[in-house]
């Protein structure tokens, strides 16, 4: 097999990456300078005292609702985007990416999952469902104290200007933009040597056992793991692919759909979190734990319905 070069993937990472990163630019930019103003204007803590009593109980400020609503709508980078504009702990932090990871770009993701052939409003209260749940149980078992995110500089500065506001808009936006490029360029490049190299079946042979645990079946583990390298959209367009070529049925698909709704891209998704300082370990044990639950409790009900039903 003839090596290629090193320079060609990089080209390749390079070009795709500085599209990807305009392309998110674009979107996260505008959103991050109207929560600023939101902010100055007094509407995230009009926002804060009409939903603190909710999230309280997910100990977090009602300001934060906002993090939480975007997400569901838009990919991560823009609840991003916003989280690094509020003053917010460690701990809160955890929380909110746990939740946001969840539930992120339902409309697109869920419509990816429903082509299929997995119920589009089922994956969606699903994940929204979950965020919840996990955002309550975390409340109840981080510890109090966790300290300040790596982006937190200690004190809130004042602003009492547009002008003011619009230099820390800016400051923000380059950090973020750096981070995304660099994120990006880096998945890019890593997925161009998986498959350059042809990585990635032999990658699927290999966690077999650990699909066993997830009580998935062995013909999801090249979409399983397509899935938590690059997310739900290139995931679900191979398993189209699979379903009709008759690698994968519509119920192995499903128990697969219903992993990767609540566990998916832990690559990308973890970097940029873990960039701003939360635990790796704290994602991936509830990802993991809430991912193994959903399927087996879903293996559950159906044997119930369905006795003779084996995956």
């Amino acid at each position: 097999m003839q090596m290629l070069s090193w320079k060609k993937l990089m080209l390749q990472a390079t070009g795709k990456s500085a599209r990807t990163t305009l392309w998110l630019l674009r979107i996260i930019l505008p959103i991050s300078l109207l929560v600023r103003l939101l902010d100055y204007f007094g509407t995230l803590a009009w926002l804060a005292g009409f939903l603190d009593p909710l999230f309280v109980n997910m100990g977090l400020p009602g300001s934060t609702a906002i993090v939480f609503i975007t997400s569901i709508f838009l990919p991560l980078y823009a609840p991003l985007a916003i989280i690094t504009s509020l003053p917010i702990t460690l701990r809160e932090l955890t929380i909110l990416a746990l939740m946001c990871q969840i539930s992120h770009n339902l409309p697109v993701e869920s419509a990816i999952q429903a082509k299929t052939g997995t119920s589009f409003w089922s994956m969606t209260l699903l994940r929204i469902t979950m965020s919840i749940v996990v955002g309550v149980l975390l409340n109840l078992i981080l510890p109090a104290e966790m300290g300040l995110p790596l982006f937190a500089r200690g004190s809130v500065t004042a602003v009492t200007s547009i002008g003011a506001l619009l230099i820390l808009w800016l400051k923000g936006s380059l950090q973020i933009a750096l981070l995304i490029l660099v994120i990006v360029f880096l998945l890019n490049l890593f997925y161009s040597m998986l498959e350059a190299y042809r990585l990635i079946p032999g990658l699927s042979r290999a966690i077999e056992p650990l699909l066993a645990f997830f009580g998935l079946p062995r013909s999801t583990a090249f979409l399983w793991l397509i899935g938590y390298i690059v997310g739900l959209a290139y995931g679900g367009a191979l398993m189209i692919d699979q379903m009709k070529e008759g690698r994968v049925t519509r119920s192995e698909a499903s128990l697969l759909n219903h992993h990767l709704a609540v566990s998916h891209s832990v690559l990308e998704d973890n970097l940029l979190f873990v960039a701003l300082g939360v635990s790796l370990w704290w994602i991936l044990a509830v990802r993991f734990t809430i991912a193994f639950a959903v399927v087996w409790l879903r293996r559950f009900w159906l044997n119930l319905r369905s006795p003779r039903v084996t995956f």
